[in-house]
């Protein structure tokens, strides 16, 4: 998949094209839906599949106080996009000059000159250019003023038998609240969060349970506190390593039990490893499902004792899964 920064870099040999846009924060089902109606339309077409997404959020550039907890890194982002098989992705700079353009000057920049769109996809709630004016109804105006066919793909979803949708504010609630059931369902996959590990108070190895801790900068939003079975991924070694993909108790918060942790960790025990040295690695922990929220433990005893049951838990989850 080509990935391009500027539309001036999207070369005109790649041809008329079936594009898209959108945030794309997390590559949820509802995102997905749009994403295989573009590919499929430019499969049928013979023509290039293109999407266009913005960095930052567009709401960390225009009310900062208001920015939502970005759910996914942007490289994580676009992999998703890769394997949704598109042809191609352009990352555009979203800037507070660049929310000034009319839904008409928009569109006939990124759709029109820019990509030569034949169809352009839509959800059906998309908003674009000055103040989100544009919406649905904007871009089949536009569509028929410039030439390309508008698509409108439902991206509702079945939550609760069609009660709750598939969108990126559900699935940050869902996150908020620790309930990895709908997260996971909503993305069709483990939750991430990334980050390089870094040393912490080693206090968990200590308790005979070392945990790779995860740098304050780690990406991806980080679920409600508690404890979670989950893994951790390597990206570094090859696919097939045996160590690239391991089982793993993960522990997210302050650590009630004891006070001198002030800011919230990710610390994730890969289960029955004693041997692994992760320091400066970047990894991956993928969040299958939370266990229990954080208790404040009067004795090492008895957290020794949840911790060895948190362990067998998660080991019995993962082995089922």
């Amino acid at each position: 998949m080509h990935r391009w920064t500027r539309l001036e870099d999207v070369p005109a040999e790649l041809g008329p094209t079936v594009a898209t846009l959108g945030n794309f924060d997390g590559v949820h089902q509802g995102h997905r839906a749009v994403l295989e109606t573009v590919t499929d339309l430019a499969r049928e077409r013979g023509l290039a599949s293109v999407a266009v997404t913005f960095d930052p959020h567009p709401v960390a550039v225009l009310h900062p106080e208001r920015a939502p907890q970005e759910i996914a890194s942007l490289e994580h982002r676009l992999d998703l996009l890769e394997e949704a098989g598109l042809d191609g992705v352009v990352v555009i700079e979203f800037t507070a000059e660049y929310a000034r353009l009319s839904p008409e000057d928009f569109v006939v920049e990124t759709f029109v000159d820019g990509l030569r769109a034949e169809v352009v996809v839509v959800g059906q709630d998309t908003r674009f250019g000055l103040h989100n004016s544009g919406d649905v109804g904007t871009m089949r105006t536009l569509g028929e003023l410039h030439g390309f066919d508008v698509v409108v793909q439902d991206t509702a979803g079945g939550l609760d038998g069609g009660l709750r949708t598939w969108s990126s504010t559900v699935l940050r609630q869902a996150l908020a609240d620790g309930d990895m059931a709908t997260a996971n369902a909503i993305l069709d996959r483990p939750h991430r969060v990334s980050g390089e590990v870094v040393h912490g108070h080693h206090r968990g190895r200590e308790l005979g349970y070392p945990t790779a801790n995860l740098a304050f900068d780690a990406v991806g939003m980080v679920p409600a506190d508690g404890v979670y079975a989950g893994w951790l991924e390597r990206p570094d070694l090859p696919d097939d390593h045996p160590d690239r993909r391991l089982p793993a108790a993960i522990s997210v918060g302050t650590n009630p039990t004891f006070d001198d942790v002030e800011q919230r960790t990710v610390e994730a025990y890969v289960l029955d490893r004693l041997d692994l040295d992760l320091y400066g690695e970047v990894v991956w922990v993928d969040f299958v499902q939370r266990l229990r929220g954080n208790v404040r433990f009067d004795s090492l005893d008895e957290l020794m004792a949840q911790m060895a049951s948190d362990v067998d838990r998660s080991r019995d989850l993962l082995q089922q899964g």
